[in-house]
């Protein structure tokens, strides 16, 4: 196959995408801007550097993060590999020595004869390339952003988070909470209340006032839309401005005492299936331990588990729902006015919204599938909702997806199972079994259609059941 793809961005999404094309045959070019110009975060000019945490999150076949593992396994990942052979002790989960890490990704990349990675910053998007991956991360430089606008259109490329926190539903106690929207009868509405009284009001405005913020960085540091102050800051203004604003109870009836509460925090359904909640106007920018302890003082949260913390940071991606099909290509009418229509571009890795350093892996694959598909003029199936990732891309390409932002995989995403089940730790245990019977299905179609090969061989012998498909 004599076909030439352009990845922009060396990231983890960006290099498995190259090791995954070049594997195929397909010669790729890789453009990193670094150690050119290094962005605020990052130290070196090496591919897959990690920049937080050394941690890549757990290995438990039931949890979520361990389900993507083993889809990734599955899916012959490159980088998996090398973050097993960079492995330090974590206890059940997968962290890596950093360098060792990015060290061993870069060997590769530079080792293999069909990719030129090429140290210069793009600052454009028209190639003569067959297709085209930007996986730039969510520190695009100024110049590529606007490039990326030009298709995007200002409305539909974010540059900073301003999440607020999702609760898992089954984490809260519904005894506490009721069903109601402002001003409709009692058992009526969209939204789930947590009702105040006037003293767990009050000690919840008194740790939410002193709590740990997160300490910007000087890339951090912004002007912001009046709408997304964070909720730490308009207590701050004073001790009842929450009331008048995300936390106000007019037009509520709290059905266990027949009055108004004197404070309510609003939840919206974040799925179809209500298996996981956003905190109404609650942005943040405390840290993630400071929210688990503050927020767990709301009514209702005293034991709530959060599939997503809120954050405040620098971070581009687009509104994949608006933009983006499930495997990750730019929509044609999203294309259709930029002065390249014909050139195919695909977006991973946290440019395209998904959370995560295996999230990140994952998207650089399912984007070099697709690309890889393309070109070989090949059905790419789609991945099925039941895996994690799956699960991660209904939501990240559904149009019904409202108000998006960046998403990590996790079990509120997967549709629910056909049968109830009551024990959490039994109902993690059916939906990894549900998942990693989808993904052998899955797997066996892309062999069957040669998109899948066996190039991880070392991969075979894991240990005890991580990773296990």
């Amino acid at each position: 196959m004599e076909k030439r793809v352009d990845i922009i961005g060396a990231g983890l999404a960006g290099s498995e995408a190259a090791l995954q094309l070049a594997q195929r045959g397909v010669a790729v070019r890789l453009f990193e801007m670094r150690p050119l110009k290094q962005t605020p975060v990052h130290q070196s000019g090496k591919c897959a550097e990690l920049v937080c945490s050394n941690s890549l999150k757990s290995t438990k076949p039931e949890s979520a993060a361990g389900m993507l593992k083993a889809e990734l396994h599955a899916l012959k990942s490159e980088l998996l590999e090398a973050a097993r052979e960079s492995r330090v002790a974590a206890g059940g989960a997968l962290a890596v020595d950093r360098d060792v890490f990015a060290d061993g990704v870069t060997a590769k990349i530079q080792a293999h004869p069909l990719i030129e990675l090429i140290s210069e910053e793009v600052e454009h998007l028209s190639t003569t390339a067959d297709a085209l991956i930007v996986a730039s991360g969510p520190l695009t430089s100024d110049t590529l952003t606007r490039a990326l606008r030009e298709i995007t259109g200002g409305a539909h490329l974010a540059f900073y988070d301003a999440a607020a926190p999702i609760v898992m539903a089954d984490s809260l106690d519904m005894n506490r909470l009721f069903r109601q929207s402002r001003y409709e009868e009692e058992g009526q509405g969209d939204y789930l209340n947590a009702p105040f009284d006037k003293r767990d009001y009050d000690a919840f405005i008194e740790a939410l006032r002193g709590a740990e913020r997160v300490v910007k960085k000087d890339f951090e540091t912004r002007e912001l839309f009046q709408a997304c102050q964070p909720i730490e800051e308009i207590a701050r203004k004073g001790h009842d401005a929450p009331r008048y604003g995300a936390l106000k109870p007019v037009g509520l009836i709290n059905p266990q005492t027949g009055k108004r509460p004197w404070a309510a925090v609003q939840l919206r359904a974040e799925n179809a299936h209500a298996s996981c909640y956003n905190l109404v106007g609650f942005q943040t920018n405390l840290t993630f331990p400071e929210q688990k302890r503050v927020f767990r003082m709301i009514p209702g949260f005293e034991k709530a588990e959060f599939a997503r913390f809120g954050l405040m940071h620098r971070n581009t991606f687009v509104d994949a729902p608006r933009l983006l099909g499930s495997n990750l290509r730019l929509k044609e009418s999203a294309q259709s006015s930029a002065k390249f229509p014909s050139t195919p571009i695909f977006i991973a890795g946290q440019l395209s919204g998904t959370e995560g350093y295996c999230e990140a892996m994952m998207s650089g694959l399912i984007a070099a599938l697709s690309v890889y598909a393309l070109l070989s003029n090949k059905e790419l199936p789609a991945l099925p909702q039941e895996t994690a990732f799956g699960a991660l891309l209904v939501y990240a390409s559904d149009p019904a997806t409202k108000d998006y932002q960046p998403m990590h995989v996790n079990f509120g995403l997967l549709p629910p199972l056909e049968t109830t089940i009551k024990n959490k730790q039994e109902r993690y245990r059916a939906f990894a079994a549900r998942g990693e019977a989808a993904m052998q299905d899955f797997s066996a179609q892309l062999k069957k259609s040669e998109l899948l090969v066996d190039n991880l061989d070392s991969l075979d012998n894991l240990e005890g059941r991580e990773f296990s498909l």
